[in-house]
């Protein structure tokens, strides 16, 4: 039996969790509550590779051999600068017997846990990869821990579009959560399974909602996975108004087109007064009760907590994302927010971010014109 954390696949630094580890032993050998599967494809994250690719020009055969590098070295993918990996599918190729995961051999699966902490070992070279594009085409194989989370690949759907979604499942289901809580709080609710509710004598003010009812929701970087996926789930779970952010007019166009949100503004979220003008604008001059970040770059922090009104919630989800900056922030701006850290973790996030892009068109065709662009 393996540690149901991983620590026995640490090789450096001792005393530490995988993901904090600088390398990771892949031998593909498994202990008994270890599974090993044949990888078919990665999923850099969002904020690693657009680092990445600014860090080399957005020459592809440099990026291939950063990334190709990264892993042989570490025993995983890993990015330093970052501190971020993404996701893979692959085969369920062996299955330990007390693995606790319910795997067979031969599941079509995807890790719903970050590369970062992932034993991963590649056999091609990435040779199929040309670097320019967040999933990586590649063969090796990778092992999964008691503690780690999967989801069997659907049916239904391609296997490159769900591994899009299942990259960001945590964002709508967690943005489910707490708008559903800021809607209809009531003691000891369970909220679509995402976890309990809080009483209603423990609400703060601004979780009142507009009028009595739903809280308004902003979410910046809107036009990406994460972010059109949270519009959805913030729609559906009760908001009464969404307001989604954009850097370009592009975007903003294929935003508005999709019927996502009530109202799609323009801005660069690293601007912080160019986007509380542009969230408080279409809300007729007050902040959002919820501002969702699913932005891949950083310096987005406080421009957030601008937009935010008093008493309300900032939820972080891009990897970007400087607790320094946050935490300074708000106290420099005398800002009363509660600030969360998507963790990407939320039990039945990859059911419900699936289940939306099935039922919301304009939030599948957002995320499909997406990875025909990559």
């Amino acid at each position: 039996m393996g540690s149901p954390v991983g620590l026995h696949r640490v090789v450096e630094p001792p005393g530490v969790l995988p993901q904090a580890a600088w390398r990771l032993d892949p031998d593909p050998t498994i202990r008994d509550d270890e599974v090993r599967v044949s990888v078919h494809r990665l999923n850099l994250d969002a904020a690693s590779f657009r680092q990445l690719r600014e860090a080399h020009g957005g020459d592809g055969d440099a990026v291939r051999a950063q990334v190709r590098q990264w892993i042989t070295e570490r025993g995983k993918m890993h990015n330093p600068v970052t501190g971020s990996g993404g996701m893979l599918i692959g085969t369920v190729d062996a299955v330990g017997p007390a693995s606790p995961l319910g795997l067979r051999a031969g599941d079509q699966i995807a890790t719903l846990v970050s590369l970062s902490l992932t034993p991963l070992a590649i056999s091609d070279d990435l040779a199929d990869w040309d670097g320019r594009s967040e999933q990586v085409p590649c063969a090796g194989h990778a092992i999964l821990f008691a503690r780690s989370a999967v989801a069997v690949l659907p049916d239904d759907l391609d296997p490159t579009l769900a591994l899009a979604v299942l990259d960001v499942c945590g964002a709508p289901a967690l943005t489910d959560r707490l708008v559903r809580q800021y809607a209809a709080p009531r003691p000891d609710a369970s909220i679509m399974g995402f976890g309990t509710g809080i009483g209603a004598d423990e609400v703060p003010k601004s979780m009142i909602g507009r009028g009595g009812g739903g809280p308004a929701v902003a979410v910046l970087g809107a036009a990406g996975k994460s972010g059109a996926l949270a519009l959805a789930a913030a729609r559906r779970a009760g908001a009464a108004a969404t307001v989604g952010l954009v850097p370009t007019v592009a975007e903003q166009r294929r935003l508005t087109a999709a019927g996502l949100a009530d109202a799609v503004v323009l801005a660069d979220a690293r601007d912080p007064v160019a986007t509380a003008e542009a969230v408080t604008g279409a809300l007729a001059g007050a902040g959002a009760d919820i501002t969702v970040v699913c932005v891949d770059a950083s310096g987005c922090e406080h421009g957030a907590i601008l937009a935010t009104a008093s008493g309300g919630t900032v939820i972080f989800f891009g990897m970007a994302t400087s607790f320094t900056a946050a935490a300074l922030g708000a106290e420099g701006l005398a800002a009363d927010v509660t600030m969360l850290i998507g963790n990407g973790f939320v039990p039945g996030h990859a059911d419900h971010a699936l289940a939306l892009l099935r039922s919301e068109p304009g939030a599948r065709e957002l995320i499909e014109a997406r990875i025909r662009a990559d």
